[in-house]
């Protein structure tokens, strides 16, 4: 959108590349302020592994800013 922005990682753990058939919306019980800031989830041997959409992680940052 024409703006740049940085971000401090603590640690990465591990990369992993998804197939995009994999990926299911976001489930109905997943906790609103989670799922706000979710694009979508895959599961992960018995696990859900919830993926993190940047750009609504970064549009939250101006209203913040204003709180």
């Amino acid at each position: 959108r024409g703006e740049s922005y940085g971000l401090l990682i603590d640690q990465i753990g591990e990369v992993l590349r998804l197939p995009e058939d994999s990926k299911e919306e976001n489930p109905v019980n997943l906790d609103p302020r989670m799922a706000k800031l979710a694009g979508g989830v895959h599961r992960l041997d018995g696990q859900l592994m919830v993926v993190l959409d940047v750009d609504r992680v970064l549009e939250l940052a101006p209203e913040m800013m204003a709180a």
